[in-house]
């Protein structure tokens, strides 16, 4: 019998991963990590030990709050003092989330690792969840390729309705599913940021395109690209953030059509095939944008140039351009 470690949080999908891969005769082991000093913000401790009970598996829970804080969370907060967009959900899946769980799986002698992601793995390829409303493959580009074979997705074939009725038939708690970073209460990025940098309250000129004046702002950082309330000016047309000047310390803003561009590059790139020649791919530059045709190419040895077929809304520096060839990932970078 091949044993597996699954990441567990207490939720229906990671609960119900650890029932569907235990009814396929793995020897099912779940494991929790502690990310936080306040446990109720996210993973509940108290939840996986009774999903394990429920199960008849075993389970561990693992301290690395050091690491996510230092990998994650100060990211996170640098991020937005340079005046960028971060995705912290990203940032965890690379470092954080898989590494140690095959670190863990290695020290317990488990052959597998697993999570309850809505994406598909199959003959060493990552690809899309077949539920096209939950796909989570943008955010999973980054695991190393050689991981690939390593890792199980059982959640990846099914929809997410389907998931939530095997749950409720098994008695797990049905929680409602939270969209906001899981370190941050309340989703209150601006409150959560002045916490953890007090010296992001600087103030600036908010100016447009011709460098005239029109208002000042209390820190760069509370803004992102294509935002257009909250900027704190009044004006007879509307405006948006076209750009963040962090060496001017200034925002600056524009017309809704000043924000369409077609051309990005991308660093810190990961990608499960060879791009010696120009190659046709669809491109998403957010988790809920649709995707668009594009051509990708090489720049160096790190960094991707990306021409889209039509102009793309609010390119955004720190979020991710994952590339796609129909369902399989290709890879993906940090826009910059």
């Amino acid at each position: 019998m091949k044993s597996v470690l699954v990441g567990m949080s207490g939720g229906i999908d990671s609960s119900v991963c650890a029932y569907l891969l235990k009814e396929k005769g793995y020897n099912v082991i779940g494991i929790i990590f502690k990310l936080f000093e306040d446990e109720n913000r996210c993973c509940e401790i108290s939840d996986v030990k009774n999903i394990a009970s429920k199960l008849g598996i075993s389970h561990y829970a693992l301290d690395i709050k050091d690491s996510f804080k230092t990998m994650v969370i100060d990211e996170f907060v640098k991020g937005y003092k340079n005046g960028i967009t971060p995705n912290p959900c990203i940032m965890c899946n690379k470092y954080i989330k898989f590494e140690f769980l095959l670190k863990k799986a290695k020290e317990l002698d488990v052959e597998y690792i697993a999570t309850g992601h809505y994406a598909r793995i199959e003959n060493g390829r990552l690809k899309k969840g077949v539920d096209k409303r939950k796909d989570q493959s943008y955010f999973l580009y980054p695991i190393k390729e050689e991981y690939l074979n390593y890792i199980l997705m059982p959640l990846g074939c099914r929809a997410k309705d389907e998931v939530i009725k095997i749950a409720k038939k098994l008695g797990f708690p049905i929680k409602k599913e939270s969209s906001e970073i899981c370190f941050i209460p309340d989703n209150d990025y601006k409150s959560y940021l002045l916490e953890k940098c007090k010296d992001l309250v600087k103030e600036g000129p908010i100016l447009d395109k011709e460098g005239n004046v029109l208002g000042t702002h209390n820190g760069i950082s509370f803004f992102t690209i294509g935002q257009r309330e909250g900027i704190g000016i009044s004006e007879k047309k509307p405006l948006y953030v076209i750009e963040i000047a962090k060496d001017k310390n200034a925002i600056i803003v524009g017309e809704e059509k000043e924000l369409y561009k077609d051309e990005l590059t991308v660093k810190d790139i990961n990608l499960f095939f060879n791009i010696d020649k120009p190659r046709n791919v669809f491109c998403k530059i957010r988790y809920k944008n649709p995707e668009s045709m594009a051509i990708i190419r090489k720049i160096g040895e790190d960094k991707i140039s990306v021409k889209f077929e039509k102009p793309q809304f609010a390119i955004t520096k720190g979020q991710s351009a994952v590339f796609y060839d129909g369902d399989i990932v290709l890879g993906g970078g940090i826009i910059e």
